[in-house]
């Protein structure tokens, strides 16, 4: 399956540096550093959760089915960690299979989103939290992950009603973090460093995925 196992990315306590910055700030009088700095970290703090509507989707086009927490950490994305980049996956599965594994808390892996054959989409995790989907820490804290259902060896799992629903989701990914359409930030989890996993494999075309992209970036909402 794309997503990796990331078990070394769960640290989710509050550093002693940001404390040292927040209690600086305060004996300095700099009220709009405290501020700021709270507005990013006070969600670390031991038993305090950001609000969020259970059930929300970031992606009008997706149906909301959650992972589980032990595959992935909460933050406050983008003010903690810049989003800048998508990172494209291939099950190695069903779509059924891939919900199944990433609602296992035993998995240790999961990605925002899986686009079915169909072009059925589902979001498992916001895209505001860290799903453990790339195997590199910095790549998961900075991009947002996105599987697809089928086998790297068969191209004919990647159906047209995939890659146009997947483009329409990756444009709206990059307009909402003003991401650039191109290769750099629009990635395979084989680029990433240091992973050992081979997908979307020599069958996704990156020619006709970066174009429909490009148009669905420039389509009026």
């Amino acid at each position: 399956m794309g997503a990796t196992r990331a078990s070394n990315d769960t640290d989710r306590r509050i550093g002693r540096r940001a404390l040292l910055i927040g209690g600086t700030a305060a004996a300095v009088g700099s009220a709009v550093l405290a501020r700021d700095e709270l507005a990013r970290l006070w969600w670390r703090v031991p038993g305090v959760d950001k609000p969020r509507t259970q059930g929300e989707v970031d992606y009008a086009g997706a149906r909301w089915v959650a992972a589980s927490e032990a595959n992935w950490r909460r933050a406050d994305r983008p003010d903690d960690y810049g989003i800048d980049m998508v990172v494209v996956h291939v099950t190695q599965g069903s779509f059924a299979s891939a919900v199944k594994a990433f609602q296992d808390p035993g998995h240790r892996a999961a990605a925002h989103y899986i686009v079915r054959k169909d072009g059925h989409i589902a979001q498992m995790i916001r895209e505001l939290d860290v799903a453990y989907h790339a195997g590199n820490r910095s790549y998961n804290e900075h991009s947002i992950g996105i599987e697809h259902e089928g086998f790297v060896d068969r191209p004919q799992d990647f159906t047209d009603e995939m890659y146009e629903a997947s483009a329409r989701l990756t444009a709206r990914i990059c307009a909402r973090y003003d991401i650039p359409v191109d290769r750099e930030h629009i990635i395979g989890h084989v680029e990433v460093p240091g992973t050992d996993h081979t997908d979307p494999g020599p069958h996704w075309d990156w020619d006709r995925y970066m174009k429909l992209v490009r148009r669905a970036r420039t389509a009026p909402a």
